[in-house]
Order: C-alpha cells, then sequence, then structure tokens
C-alpha cells in the first residue's frame, strides 16, 4: 500500500469511528430495507421436554466452570441439547466496552466452557457473536470473549452487513427487522446472559439479551421495552438458557462501570424455560420474577413459567 491510499483508508477508518463511536457499528441503525430479502420466522430451538429431569437448576461454585457443569449435568447434561455434527450458536452478552470485572458482560470463562461442552459433545460448529452497543471490536476484546472462545475452539462472529437477513419477527411490536443470520442459520442456539441491573427494563437477563440478535432502528426497541422484549424471546426460542450470576451488576446497569455496583454471587443457572431462568435471576437483584413487567408479560404470551419451582428446581451447593 503507497502513502497516498494509506492516508485514505486511515481517513476512512477514523471517519468511521466518529460515526459509529459509542453507538456500535453504523449496521445498528440501518433500515430493513438494506438486508436480504424477506425470510419467513425460523427460529424455534427448543427440545422436548423431559419430566424426568429438572426445568432448572441453580449451582454456587467459586470455580464458576464447575458451577455451570453442576448445574447443566442436573438439568440432562450437554449431550441432551447438543447431538453430533449440529451447528451450535451462543449469544453471550457481549453489549459493552468493559473488562470481566466489572460485571456488564457474560463471564468469558463461562463462554469459554460452553465453547468446550458443545465441541466434545460432537458439535460440527459453535459460533459466538452478539451485537454490541460500544464499539463492537473493542467489546469482543476486552470482555476477554473473542480471546477465550477462539481459544476454547470457537468461531467467533464480529456482526458486518453482510451477516443480516431481513426477518418477518411477527410480534406485536416488532414486525420486519434484519436478524443477524447465525441465529437464524443455526441448528441450536443457547442464551447466555449476565444478571444486570437495568435502567428501563428493571432487569436484563436472558429475555433482554435477545436485543443483541437484531440490527435496524435499534432505539425503537426501547419505546415499548416489555412488548420488545416479549417478542424477541417468543422468536428467539433457545435450546438452552445458562444465566451468568457468578458477579452480578446490582446498580447503574446495563453498562456499569464501578466495582462498587458489584456482588459476587458466584452462581450459575440452567434451564429450558426462559421465563422460570428470568424469573429466578431477578432475585439476585432483589426482585421476584411478579414483580418485572416484561416477564409478567412473558408469562401471559405463553413462554414460560414465573413459579420456577412449579417446573423442578434443583440447587446445588
Amino acid at each position: 500500500m503507497d502513502r497516498r491510499e494509506f492516508i485514505k483508508k486511515t481517513g476512512q477508518a477514523i471517519a468511521l469511528a466518529a460515526i459509529t463511536g459509542g453507538t456500535g457499528l453504523a449496521f445498528n441503525e440501518r433500515r430493513v430495507s438494506h438486508y436480504e430479502s424477506l425470510i419467513p420466522k425460523i427460529s424455534d430451538f427448543t427440545i422436548p421436554l423431559d419430566n424426568s429431569l429438572p426445568g432448572i437448576a441453580l449451582a454456587k461454585n467459586s470455580n464458576h466452570t464447575a458451577a455451570l457443569n453442576s448445574a447443566l449435568d442436573a438439568i440432562g447434561g450437554i449431550k441432551r441439547f447438543v447431538q453430533k455434527g449440529e451447528r451450535v450458536t451462543i449469544k453471550p452478552n457481549i453489549g459493552w466496552d468493559r473488562s470481566p470485572a466489572q460485571a456488564a458482560n457474560t463471564n468469558p470463562d463461562l463462554v469459554a466452557e460452553m465453547v468446550r461442552l458443545c465441541l466434545d459433545a460432537g458439535a460440527g460448529q459453535v459460533i459466538v457473536t452478539d451485537i454490541s452497543c460500544n464499539d463492537p471490536r473493542r467489546c469482543f476484546l476486552r470482555s476477554g470473549i473473542r480471546d477465550s472462545a477462539e481459544k476454547a475452539g470457537a468461531k467467533v462472529i464480529l456482526p458486518s452487513d453482510d451477516e443480516f437477513v431481513k426477518t418477518d419477527i411477527k410480534g406485536k411490536e416488532l414486525e420486519v427487522w434484519p436478524v443477524l443470520k447465525p441465529f437464524i442459520e443455526t441448528d441450536r442456539l443457547i442464551n447466555m446472559p449476565i444478571v444486570k441491573q437495568h435502567s428501563m427494563s428493571t432487569c436484563t437477563i436472558g429475555m433482554k439479551n435477545f436485543f443483541g440478535v437484531v440490527g435496524g432502528e435499534r432505539y425503537r426497541l426501547h419505546q415499548n421495552i416489555d412488548q420488545s422484549i416479549v417478542d424477541l424471546a417468543a422468536f428467539c426460542k433457545p435450546t438452552l438458557v445458562v444465566i451468568d450470576a457468578t458477579h452480578v451488576l446490582m446498580r447503574d446497569g446495563p453498562t456499569g462501570g464501578s466495582l462498587d455496583d458489584v456482588l459476587t454471587a458466584d452462581s450459575v443457572i440452567c434451564t429450558t424455560d426462559q421465563v422460570a431462568g428470568d424469573s429466578r435471576g431477578a432475585e439476585f437483584l432483589g426482585f421476584k420474577g411478579a414483580d418485572v413487567s416484561h416477564i409478567v408479560l412473558a408469562e401471559k404470551s405463553g413462554l414460560g413459567k414465573i413459579d420456577y419451582r412449579s417446573i423442578g428446581y434443583k440447587e446445588i451447593s
């Protein structure tokens, strides 16, 4: 590359950074007309219920990967959820330019362990991705998730414009939106949120984490936030939910910043019921599921049970 071309490309990069700084990549606000043609809703990745097993399990251990394995084994183990040759997409929270200690993003050790478990179960490919709110490159790196997931064997996708497809979500609030392809073109979907206080939705756990599957005019998601959360939860029906409550952001969510706002809880929740998972997770923040509007709305919409004990609850310490 000669000097003139270098200056040109550097100028373009600076301009892009100026446009996107603090809000993520420009594609986050592009209109759906820019994306590939419409596809139907094909996003139910749930597996059959097994009434002989707990529907939700919580394990507490200062060894966080051990906690994950204990909770997962309690609801049937990884081979219940992932079969040989399947493509698995893992959806952590990688929304923020924060370090793991600040508890704004999912614990990178948990993400790496889930990648290893899926590959050990015979998965043909494991993808880790999210649509960040802050600059995506910084979020993926500073969170520790990119490095940890790649070392564990995952394909980590930093989204670009050509990774979206226009999709009919069929929600009451959300209709046609650009969805990141790995959340549609997959065999299994594993949701891996972290428990945080949220200034608009009371809490952000599993269902709210699905805001990170869509591009487009994302500010619109917050105009009727409870219904938007439920619409996306109904669209993205995951195979498995793994909730990171190892460190809980108690205040100033969802971005956080101060370590004084972080509670060390050393817990991991695994469940097949995303409403039950959010209900149990909300208790770390001092709420009951019935106190949180979008959790109540999700149960009314038939997405799961607020009373997590009603589906079989096991706690391991």
